[in-house]
Protein backbone atom coordinates (compact mmCIF):
# COMPACT_ATOMS: atom_id res chain seq x y z
CA UNK A 1 0.00 0.00 0.00
CA UNK A 2 1.09 3.30 -0.57
CA UNK A 3 0.10 7.27 -0.28
CA UNK A 4 0.57 8.92 -3.76
CA UNK A 5 1.09 12.39 -4.89
CA UNK A 6 -1.72 12.79 -7.75
CA UNK A 7 0.64 13.07 -10.79
CA UNK A 8 4.35 12.31 -11.74
CA UNK A 9 6.18 13.98 -14.43
CA UNK A 10 9.12 11.37 -14.48
CA UNK A 11 9.72 10.75 -18.26
CA UNK A 12 10.95 7.05 -16.67
CA UNK A 13 7.34 6.05 -16.02
CA UNK A 14 5.36 3.80 -18.77
CA UNK A 15 3.13 5.86 -20.87
CA UNK A 16 0.23 4.63 -19.46
CA UNK A 17 1.61 6.25 -16.00
CA UNK A 18 2.50 9.79 -17.55
CA UNK A 19 -1.00 10.55 -19.00
CA UNK A 20 -2.78 9.33 -16.06
CA UNK A 21 -5.77 11.81 -16.01
CA UNK A 22 -5.86 14.52 -13.71
CA UNK A 23 -9.53 15.27 -14.14
CA UNK A 24 -12.62 14.19 -15.67
CA UNK A 25 -12.09 16.00 -19.13
CA UNK A 26 -9.07 13.75 -19.73
CA UNK A 27 -10.71 9.94 -18.82
CA UNK A 28 -11.63 8.09 -21.83
CA UNK A 29 -14.77 6.68 -22.31
CA UNK A 30 -17.52 5.64 -19.78
CA UNK A 31 -19.56 8.44 -20.83
CA UNK A 32 -22.78 6.48 -19.34
CA UNK A 33 -20.91 7.42 -15.69
CA UNK A 34 -18.79 10.77 -15.91
CA UNK A 35 -20.76 12.47 -19.20
CA UNK A 36 -22.25 15.71 -18.35
CA UNK A 37 -25.31 15.57 -15.80
CA UNK A 38 -24.41 11.75 -14.99
CA UNK A 39 -24.45 10.66 -11.61
CA UNK A 40 -20.80 10.08 -10.81
CA UNK A 41 -20.14 13.67 -12.09
CA UNK A 42 -22.96 15.17 -10.26
CA UNK A 43 -21.36 13.01 -7.21
CA UNK A 44 -17.79 14.29 -7.76
CA UNK A 45 -18.77 17.71 -8.95
CA UNK A 46 -20.53 18.62 -5.49
CA UNK A 47 -18.28 16.39 -3.01
CA UNK A 48 -20.61 13.87 -2.40
CA UNK A 49 -18.31 10.87 -2.73
CA UNK A 50 -19.64 7.71 -0.63
CA UNK A 51 -17.80 4.70 -0.84
CA UNK A 52 -18.17 2.83 -4.04
CA UNK A 53 -17.09 -0.30 -5.95
CA UNK A 54 -15.92 -0.18 -9.65
CA UNK A 55 -16.90 -3.31 -11.68
CA UNK A 56 -15.49 -3.83 -15.15
CA UNK A 57 -12.93 -5.39 -17.20
CA UNK A 58 -9.52 -4.57 -17.13
CA UNK A 59 -8.07 -1.28 -18.67
CA UNK A 60 -10.89 0.75 -18.39
CA UNK A 61 -10.18 3.29 -16.06
CA UNK A 62 -11.05 2.11 -12.27
CA UNK A 63 -8.08 3.14 -10.94
CA UNK A 64 -8.17 6.50 -12.48
CA UNK A 65 -11.37 7.51 -12.27
CA UNK A 66 -10.67 7.11 -8.13
CA UNK A 67 -7.45 9.41 -8.44
CA UNK A 68 -9.62 11.64 -10.42
CA UNK A 69 -12.14 11.63 -7.36
CA UNK A 70 -9.42 12.22 -5.14
CA UNK A 71 -8.22 15.04 -6.95
CA UNK A 72 -10.85 16.97 -7.55
CA UNK A 73 -12.36 16.27 -3.65
CA UNK A 74 -9.37 17.00 -2.04
CA UNK A 75 -8.77 13.74 -0.32
CA UNK A 76 -5.69 11.82 0.54
CA UNK A 77 -5.68 8.83 -1.62
CA UNK A 78 -4.17 5.70 -0.47
CA UNK A 79 -3.52 3.31 -2.97
CA UNK A 80 -4.15 -0.56 -1.38
CA UNK A 81 -3.53 -4.15 -2.66
CA UNK A 82 -6.03 -6.78 -2.28
CA UNK A 83 -3.19 -9.66 -3.13
CA UNK A 84 0.03 -8.38 -0.75
CA UNK A 85 -2.17 -6.26 2.08
CA UNK A 86 -3.90 -8.58 4.86
CA UNK A 87 -5.58 -7.94 8.31
CA UNK A 88 -2.42 -6.41 9.71
CA UNK A 89 -2.17 -3.66 6.72
CA UNK A 90 -5.43 -3.11 7.11
CA UNK A 91 -5.23 -1.67 10.56
CA UNK A 92 -2.12 0.47 9.50
CA UNK A 93 -3.87 2.36 6.98
CA UNK A 94 -7.24 2.64 9.32
CA UNK A 95 -5.02 4.75 11.56
CA UNK A 96 -3.32 6.84 9.16
CA UNK A 97 -7.29 7.77 7.96
CA UNK A 98 -8.55 8.07 11.27
CA UNK A 99 -5.66 10.78 11.97
CA UNK A 100 -6.54 12.63 8.84
CA UNK A 101 -9.73 12.52 9.65
CA UNK A 102 -8.78 14.40 13.23
CA UNK A 103 -7.29 17.43 10.77
CA UNK A 104 -10.35 17.44 8.54
CA UNK A 105 -8.61 15.72 5.72
CA UNK A 106 -10.78 13.12 3.54
CA UNK A 107 -9.00 9.81 3.11
CA UNK A 108 -9.99 7.66 0.01
CA UNK A 109 -8.89 4.33 0.20
CA UNK A 110 -8.53 2.43 -3.24
CA UNK A 111 -8.40 -1.42 -3.12
CA UNK A 112 -7.57 -3.00 -6.20
CA UNK A 113 -9.11 -6.10 -6.63
CA UNK A 114 -11.69 -6.06 -3.65
CA UNK A 115 -12.75 -9.74 -4.61
CA UNK A 116 -9.31 -11.04 -3.65
CA UNK A 117 -9.92 -10.34 0.18
CA UNK A 118 -11.41 -13.15 2.37
CA UNK A 119 -14.20 -12.19 4.50
CA UNK A 120 -12.66 -11.77 7.69
CA UNK A 121 -10.35 -9.35 5.65
CA UNK A 122 -13.69 -7.56 4.50
CA UNK A 123 -15.23 -7.22 7.25
CA UNK A 124 -12.22 -5.42 8.60
CA UNK A 125 -12.99 -2.39 6.75
CA UNK A 126 -16.91 -2.27 7.81
CA UNK A 127 -16.75 -0.01 10.91
CA UNK A 128 -14.28 2.56 9.32
CA UNK A 129 -16.30 2.88 6.21
CA UNK A 130 -19.85 3.16 8.92
CA UNK A 131 -18.34 6.20 10.72
CA UNK A 132 -16.71 7.72 7.69
CA UNK A 133 -13.24 6.87 9.33
CA UNK A 134 -12.51 6.04 4.97
CA UNK A 135 -14.01 6.58 2.07
CA UNK A 136 -14.12 3.36 0.27
CA UNK A 137 -13.16 2.33 -3.31
CA UNK A 138 -13.12 -1.13 -4.81
CA UNK A 139 -12.11 -1.92 -8.00
CA UNK A 140 -13.39 -5.65 -9.38
CA UNK A 141 -13.12 -7.16 -12.59
CA UNK A 142 -15.57 -10.26 -11.02
CA UNK A 143 -19.61 -9.51 -10.26
CA UNK A 144 -19.58 -8.01 -7.00
CA UNK A 145 -22.57 -9.73 -5.25
CA UNK A 146 -20.69 -12.96 -5.44
CA UNK A 147 -17.21 -11.62 -4.46
CA UNK A 148 -18.25 -9.04 -1.84
CA UNK A 149 -19.69 -10.31 1.04
CA UNK A 150 -23.40 -8.55 1.54
CA UNK A 151 -22.23 -6.19 5.08
CA UNK A 152 -19.80 -4.33 2.94
CA UNK A 153 -21.57 -4.21 -0.17
CA UNK A 154 -24.97 -2.67 1.14
CA UNK A 155 -22.86 0.02 1.81
CA UNK A 156 -21.58 0.63 -1.17
CA UNK A 157 -22.72 2.18 -4.36
CA UNK A 158 -21.75 -0.06 -7.45
CA UNK A 159 -20.79 1.41 -10.39
CA UNK A 160 -20.50 -0.86 -14.06
CA UNK A 161 -17.82 0.24 -16.18
CA UNK A 162 -17.46 -0.21 -19.69
CA UNK A 163 -14.93 -1.57 -22.05
CA UNK A 164 -13.67 1.25 -24.38
CA UNK A 165 -15.05 1.69 -27.79
CA UNK A 166 -12.37 1.63 -30.95
CA UNK A 167 -13.39 5.44 -31.00
CA UNK A 168 -12.53 5.97 -27.32
CA UNK A 169 -9.09 4.26 -27.73
CA UNK A 170 -8.20 6.42 -30.83
CA UNK A 171 -8.74 9.32 -28.83
CA UNK A 172 -6.60 8.42 -26.33
CA UNK A 173 -3.44 7.73 -28.82
CA UNK A 174 -3.63 10.58 -31.07
CA UNK A 175 -3.50 12.39 -27.35
CA UNK A 176 -0.51 10.72 -26.06
CA UNK A 177 0.86 11.56 -29.55
CA UNK A 178 0.05 15.09 -28.99
CA UNK A 179 0.66 15.45 -25.02
CA UNK A 180 4.19 16.98 -23.88
CA UNK A 181 3.87 14.12 -21.04
CA UNK A 182 3.59 11.28 -23.72
CA UNK A 183 5.29 11.87 -27.37
CA UNK A 184 4.05 15.60 -27.87
CA UNK A 185 7.85 16.68 -27.98
CA UNK A 186 9.09 13.99 -30.87
CA UNK A 187 7.86 14.01 -34.47
CA UNK A 188 6.67 10.72 -34.43
CA UNK A 189 4.45 9.49 -37.88
CA UNK A 190 1.98 6.70 -37.58
CA UNK A 191 -0.69 6.60 -40.40
CA UNK A 192 -4.27 6.56 -39.00
CA UNK A 193 -4.66 2.90 -40.07
CA UNK A 194 -1.70 2.17 -38.17
CA UNK A 195 -2.79 3.74 -35.28
CA UNK A 196 -6.08 2.06 -35.71
CA UNK A 197 -4.64 -1.20 -35.74
CA UNK A 198 -3.00 -0.85 -32.01
CA UNK A 199 -6.79 0.75 -30.71
CA UNK A 200 -8.39 -2.67 -32.49
CA UNK A 201 -5.53 -4.97 -30.64
CA UNK A 202 -6.36 -3.31 -27.35
CA UNK A 203 -9.45 -4.86 -27.28
CA UNK A 204 -10.81 -1.66 -25.21
CA UNK A 205 -7.79 -1.68 -22.34
CA UNK A 206 -6.45 1.48 -22.53
CA UNK A 207 -3.64 0.77 -20.51
CA UNK A 208 -3.09 -1.99 -23.22
CA UNK A 209 -3.27 0.02 -26.19
CA UNK A 210 -1.11 3.07 -24.55
CA UNK A 211 1.82 0.22 -23.83
CA UNK A 212 1.34 -0.97 -27.46
CA UNK A 213 2.00 2.48 -28.87
CA UNK A 214 4.96 2.95 -26.55
CA UNK A 215 6.55 -0.05 -27.69
CA UNK A 216 6.02 0.76 -31.19
CA UNK A 217 7.60 4.22 -30.82
CA UNK A 218 10.52 2.83 -29.13
CA UNK A 219 11.12 0.65 -31.95
CA UNK A 220 10.05 2.76 -35.15
CA UNK A 221 12.24 3.88 -37.64
CA UNK A 222 14.59 6.77 -36.37
CA UNK A 223 15.65 9.31 -38.79
CA UNK A 224 17.20 12.87 -38.50
CA UNK A 225 13.58 14.11 -38.83
CA UNK A 226 10.90 11.87 -37.20
CA UNK A 227 10.61 8.24 -35.90
CA UNK A 228 8.04 6.64 -38.16
CA UNK A 229 6.05 3.32 -36.93
CA UNK A 230 4.32 1.13 -39.27
CA UNK A 231 2.45 -1.69 -39.48
CA UNK A 232 5.52 -4.02 -39.98
CA UNK A 233 6.71 -2.49 -36.45
CA UNK A 234 2.88 -2.72 -34.53
CA UNK A 235 2.85 -6.51 -36.17
CA UNK A 236 6.20 -7.36 -34.88
CA UNK A 237 5.39 -6.50 -31.40
CA UNK A 238 1.70 -7.81 -30.86
CA UNK A 239 2.44 -10.55 -33.10
CA UNK A 240 -0.04 -10.32 -35.19
CA UNK A 241 0.22 -10.42 -39.17
CA UNK A 242 -2.00 -8.89 -41.86
CA UNK A 243 -5.34 -11.04 -40.41
CA UNK A 244 -5.77 -8.44 -38.01
CA UNK A 245 -8.49 -6.53 -39.25
CA UNK A 246 -11.29 -3.51 -38.68
CA UNK A 247 -13.84 -5.08 -35.33
CA UNK A 248 -16.26 -2.67 -36.87
CA UNK A 249 -15.74 -3.16 -40.25
CA UNK A 250 -17.14 -5.44 -43.12
CA UNK A 251 -14.38 -8.29 -42.62
CA UNK A 252 -15.05 -8.36 -38.80
CA UNK A 253 -18.92 -9.44 -39.92
CA UNK A 254 -17.48 -11.52 -42.94
CA UNK A 255 -15.42 -13.88 -40.46
CA UNK A 256 -18.28 -14.18 -38.10
CA UNK A 257 -20.38 -15.43 -40.62
CA UNK A 258 -18.03 -17.75 -41.50
CA UNK A 259 -18.07 -19.39 -38.45
CA UNK A 260 -21.29 -19.39 -38.07
CA UNK A 261 -22.14 -21.26 -41.41
CA UNK A 262 -18.92 -23.74 -40.67
CA UNK A 263 -20.70 -24.74 -37.69
CA UNK A 264 -24.57 -25.24 -38.96
CA UNK A 265 -22.82 -27.07 -42.30
CA UNK A 266 -21.49 -29.52 -39.14
CA UNK A 267 -17.62 -28.65 -40.72
CA UNK A 268 -15.12 -28.78 -37.52
CA UNK A 269 -12.38 -28.06 -39.24
CA UNK A 270 -13.44 -24.78 -41.46
CA UNK A 271 -15.15 -23.91 -37.94
CA UNK A 272 -12.21 -24.10 -35.84
CA UNK A 273 -10.32 -22.15 -38.79
CA UNK A 274 -12.48 -19.15 -38.90
CA UNK A 275 -11.92 -19.30 -34.96
CA UNK A 276 -8.59 -19.52 -34.85
CA UNK A 277 -8.30 -16.41 -37.56
CA UNK A 278 -10.70 -13.79 -35.44
CA UNK A 279 -8.86 -14.58 -32.26
CA UNK A 280 -5.67 -14.31 -33.89
CA UNK A 281 -6.63 -11.01 -34.95
CA UNK A 282 -7.54 -9.79 -31.53
CA UNK A 283 -10.93 -10.51 -31.86
CA UNK A 284 -12.66 -10.44 -28.23
CA UNK A 285 -13.14 -13.70 -26.62
CA UNK A 286 -16.40 -12.95 -25.34
CA UNK A 287 -17.66 -11.25 -28.46
CA UNK A 288 -17.24 -14.86 -29.80
CA UNK A 289 -18.53 -16.85 -27.09
CA UNK A 290 -21.81 -14.87 -27.09
CA UNK A 291 -22.48 -15.62 -30.85
CA UNK A 292 -21.41 -19.30 -30.17
CA UNK A 293 -23.30 -19.40 -27.58
CA UNK A 294 -26.85 -17.61 -29.97
CA UNK A 295 -25.95 -20.66 -32.11
CA UNK A 296 -26.39 -23.06 -29.87
CA UNK A 297 -29.78 -22.58 -29.67
CA UNK A 298 -31.09 -20.94 -32.90
CA UNK A 299 -29.40 -24.09 -34.92
CA UNK A 300 -28.76 -26.84 -32.61
CA UNK A 301 -31.63 -26.07 -29.97
CA UNK A 302 -33.49 -29.10 -28.49
CA UNK A 303 -31.87 -31.37 -31.10
CA UNK A 304 -29.21 -31.47 -27.94
CA UNK A 305 -30.14 -29.51 -25.19
CA UNK A 306 -26.65 -29.95 -23.88
CA UNK A 307 -25.26 -27.50 -26.65
CA UNK A 308 -26.61 -24.38 -24.55
CA UNK A 309 -25.42 -25.52 -21.33
CA UNK A 310 -21.80 -26.21 -23.33
CA UNK A 311 -21.53 -22.81 -24.63
CA UNK A 312 -22.40 -20.63 -21.82
CA UNK A 313 -19.79 -22.45 -20.07
CA UNK A 314 -17.31 -21.72 -22.66
CA UNK A 315 -18.38 -18.07 -22.12
CA UNK A 316 -17.78 -18.41 -18.52
CA UNK A 317 -14.35 -19.32 -19.19
CA UNK A 318 -13.25 -17.01 -21.55
CA UNK A 319 -14.82 -14.52 -18.76
CA UNK A 320 -12.35 -16.07 -16.39
CA UNK A 321 -9.08 -16.45 -17.81
CA UNK A 322 -9.38 -14.53 -20.94
CA UNK A 323 -6.96 -15.02 -24.07
CA UNK A 324 -4.82 -16.62 -24.94
CA UNK A 325 -5.81 -19.65 -22.62
CA UNK A 326 -9.52 -19.75 -23.37
CA UNK A 327 -9.18 -20.11 -26.90
CA UNK A 328 -9.11 -24.07 -25.90
CA UNK A 329 -12.77 -23.68 -24.63
CA UNK A 330 -14.05 -21.89 -27.79
CA UNK A 331 -12.80 -24.47 -29.77
CA UNK A 332 -14.37 -27.27 -27.81
CA UNK A 333 -17.53 -25.51 -28.19
CA UNK A 334 -17.13 -25.01 -31.72
CA UNK A 335 -16.41 -28.83 -32.13
CA UNK A 336 -19.42 -29.78 -30.67
CA UNK A 337 -21.82 -27.24 -31.71
CA UNK A 338 -20.54 -28.40 -35.69
CA UNK A 339 -20.91 -32.21 -34.84
CA UNK A 340 -23.87 -31.59 -32.75
CA UNK A 341 -27.47 -32.48 -34.82
CA UNK A 342 -29.23 -29.66 -36.11
CA UNK A 343 -32.73 -27.95 -35.75
CA UNK A 344 -33.89 -24.15 -35.91
CA UNK A 345 -37.22 -24.73 -34.59
CA UNK A 346 -36.64 -22.50 -31.46
CA UNK A 347 -36.01 -19.99 -33.93
CA UNK A 348 -38.94 -20.38 -36.31
CA UNK A 349 -41.12 -20.87 -33.59
CA UNK A 350 -40.02 -17.38 -32.04
CA UNK A 351 -40.15 -15.77 -35.40
CA UNK A 352 -43.66 -16.66 -36.09
CA UNK A 353 -44.74 -16.03 -32.51
CA UNK A 354 -43.12 -12.56 -32.79
CA UNK A 355 -45.35 -11.64 -35.77
CA UNK A 356 -48.42 -12.41 -34.28
CA UNK A 357 -47.25 -10.46 -31.15
CA UNK A 358 -46.47 -7.45 -33.30
CA UNK A 359 -49.47 -7.54 -34.80
CA UNK A 360 -52.15 -8.74 -31.91
CA UNK A 361 -50.35 -6.32 -29.61
CA UNK A 362 -53.97 -5.86 -27.80
CA UNK A 363 -55.18 -9.06 -27.28
CA UNK A 364 -56.39 -10.02 -24.02
CA UNK A 365 -54.76 -12.82 -21.44
CA UNK A 366 -57.91 -15.55 -21.53
CA UNK A 367 -59.98 -15.46 -17.91
CA UNK A 368 -59.20 -18.89 -17.40
CA UNK A 369 -55.46 -17.83 -16.89
CA UNK A 370 -55.07 -14.25 -15.43
CA UNK A 371 -54.36 -13.71 -11.82
CA UNK A 372 -56.91 -13.32 -9.24
CA UNK A 373 -54.95 -11.17 -6.23
CA UNK A 374 -58.13 -9.30 -5.00
CA UNK A 375 -61.75 -9.73 -4.86
CA UNK A 376 -63.01 -7.75 -7.73
CA UNK A 377 -60.80 -9.58 -9.97
CA UNK A 378 -62.10 -13.04 -8.88
CA UNK A 379 -65.79 -11.15 -9.41
CA UNK A 380 -64.80 -10.11 -12.47
CA UNK A 381 -63.51 -14.35 -13.25
CA UNK A 382 -60.80 -13.84 -13.61
CA UNK A 383 -58.62 -17.15 -12.92
CA UNK A 384 -62.28 -18.54 -12.99
CA UNK A 385 -61.88 -22.63 -14.38
CA UNK A 386 -57.99 -22.91 -13.86
CA UNK A 387 -56.77 -25.94 -13.07
CA UNK A 388 -53.40 -26.55 -10.60
CA UNK A 389 -51.42 -28.86 -13.46
CA UNK A 390 -49.63 -30.80 -10.75
CA UNK A 391 -52.99 -31.86 -9.25
CA UNK A 392 -53.98 -33.58 -12.29
CA UNK A 393 -53.63 -36.89 -13.12
CA UNK A 394 -52.50 -36.12 -16.56
CA UNK A 395 -50.48 -33.59 -15.26
CA UNK A 396 -52.04 -31.03 -17.51
CA UNK A 397 -55.53 -29.42 -18.52
CA UNK A 398 -57.36 -28.46 -21.22
CA UNK A 399 -57.54 -24.97 -20.99
CA UNK A 400 -57.07 -22.71 -23.32
CA UNK A 401 -53.68 -20.53 -23.24
CA UNK A 402 -53.24 -18.42 -26.68
CA UNK A 403 -56.11 -15.60 -27.05
CA UNK A 404 -59.56 -16.40 -28.78
CA UNK A 405 -57.87 -15.01 -32.17
CA UNK A 406 -55.23 -17.05 -31.98
CA UNK A 407 -56.76 -20.56 -31.32
CA UNK A 408 -55.00 -23.67 -32.94
CA UNK A 409 -51.63 -21.79 -33.79
CA UNK A 410 -48.63 -23.50 -33.78
CA UNK A 411 -45.17 -22.43 -33.29
CA UNK A 412 -43.25 -25.00 -31.94
CA UNK A 413 -42.88 -28.08 -34.87
CA UNK A 414 -40.31 -29.96 -33.61
CA UNK A 415 -38.00 -31.79 -36.15
CA UNK A 416 -36.44 -35.24 -35.84
CA UNK A 417 -33.09 -33.97 -35.18
CA UNK A 418 -31.19 -35.93 -32.26
CA UNK A 419 -32.99 -35.70 -28.98
CA UNK A 420 -35.73 -33.39 -30.92
CA UNK A 421 -36.99 -36.19 -31.46
CA UNK A 422 -38.32 -37.09 -28.73
CA UNK A 423 -39.71 -33.76 -27.80
CA UNK A 424 -41.99 -34.00 -30.97
CA UNK A 425 -43.45 -37.35 -30.19
CA UNK A 426 -43.54 -36.05 -26.03
CA UNK A 427 -45.51 -32.82 -27.68
CA UNK A 428 -47.79 -35.40 -29.99
CA UNK A 429 -48.94 -37.07 -26.62
CA UNK A 430 -50.00 -34.07 -24.55
CA UNK A 431 -52.03 -32.29 -27.66
CA UNK A 432 -53.50 -35.75 -28.13
CA UNK A 433 -54.29 -35.73 -24.63
CA UNK A 434 -55.65 -32.38 -24.04
CA UNK A 435 -57.98 -33.08 -26.79
CA UNK A 436 -59.45 -36.12 -25.06
CA UNK A 437 -59.57 -33.90 -22.16
CA UNK A 438 -61.68 -31.34 -23.92
CA UNK A 439 -63.91 -34.04 -25.59
CA UNK A 440 -64.62 -35.49 -22.00
CA UNK A 441 -65.65 -32.39 -20.36
CA UNK A 442 -67.96 -31.43 -23.70
CA UNK A 443 -69.35 -35.46 -23.60
CA UNK A 444 -69.68 -34.53 -19.25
Amino acid sequence: MEQETFFSDDKSLPLAARLRPRDLREVAGQKHLIGEGKILRRLIENDRIGSMIFWGPPGVGKTTLARVIAHTTRAAFIDFSAVTSGIKEIKQVMERAEQNRRFGEKTILFVDEIHRFNKAQQDAFLPYVEKGSIILIGATTENPSFEVNGALLSRCKVFVLQALKTEDILALLTHALEDPRGFGGTAVHIAPDVLELIANFANGDARSALSTLEMAVLNGDVSAEKIEVTRETVESITAKKSLLYDKSGEEHYNLISALHKSMRNSDPDASVYWLARMLEAGEDPLYVARRVTRFAAEDVGLADPRALELAVAAYQACHFIGMPECSVHLTQAVVYLALAPKSNAMETAYNAAKADALNMLSEPVPLVIRNAPTKLMKELNYGKGYRYAHDMPEKTAAMQCLPDSLLGREYYKPTEEGLEGRFKTRLADIKALKKELSEKRSDG
